[in-house]
C-alpha cells in the first residue's frame, strides 16, 4: 500500500555557532566542568547535554547520562517545536544543529535501558529512527 498524505517538512533547527565554539572548546579539554559550564551559559542547547550525558554513559553513571539527556531531550523539543515541528517528521542527521537534539535522543534511549526503563528505552529509540533513520545507524555504530 502506497501512502497518498505527504510527509511533513524536515524540521531544520537554527545556528547556534557561539555556543558550538564553546562546546568545542570544552569537549578539547575533556573536562566535564567545562562541558557543564557551556550547559549553563547556554541551556537551550541540546548538544551540550548531550556531551554531558555522553560521557556520563561511558563512566557507567547511567542516573546522571539519563538526566543530562532528559533534559537536553526535552530543550530540544522545545526549539523543534518552535521550528514548526508539529509532533512528527523528519528530523535530518545531515543538518549539524539537529544532531544534539538526536544524540539526547540516543543517549536517553541507552541510559533507560540501563535502568531498566525497557518502553521508555523503546519509545526512545524508535523515535531517533522516526526522525531520521541516518541518526539512529551513525550513532550506533559509534
Amino acid at each position: 500500500m502506497q501512502n497518498l498524505m505527504p510527509e511533513p517538512p524536515a524540521t531544520l533547527l537554527p545556528a547556534n555557532d557561539e555556543a558550538d565554539a564553546a562546546l568545542a572548546t570544552a569537549e578539547q579539554g575533556g573536562d566535564e566542568d567545562a562541558l557543564a559550564a557551556v550547559a549553563a551559559r547556554y541551556p537551550t542547547y541540546s548538544a551540550a547535554w548531550a556531551a554531558l550525558g555522553a560521557r556520563a554513559l561511558g563512566a557507567d553513571q547511567v542516573v546522571p547520562a539519563y538526566a543530562y539527556a532528559r533534559t537536553g531531550y526535552h530543550r530540544g523539543l522545545d526549539q523543534l517545536r518552535r521550528s514548526g515541528w508539529k509532533g512528527h517528521g523528519p528530523v535530518p542527521w545531515s543538518h549539524e544543529p539537529n544532531r544534539g537534539f538526536l544524540r539526547c535522543l540516543y543517549v536517553l534511549s541507552r541510559a533507560a535501558d540501563a535502568i531498566g526503563e525497557a518502553d521508555e528505552a523503546a519509545r526512545c529509540a524508535q523515535f531517533l529512527r522516526d526522525c531520521d533513520p541516518a541518526a539512529a545507524d551513525a550513532l550506533a555504530s559509534n
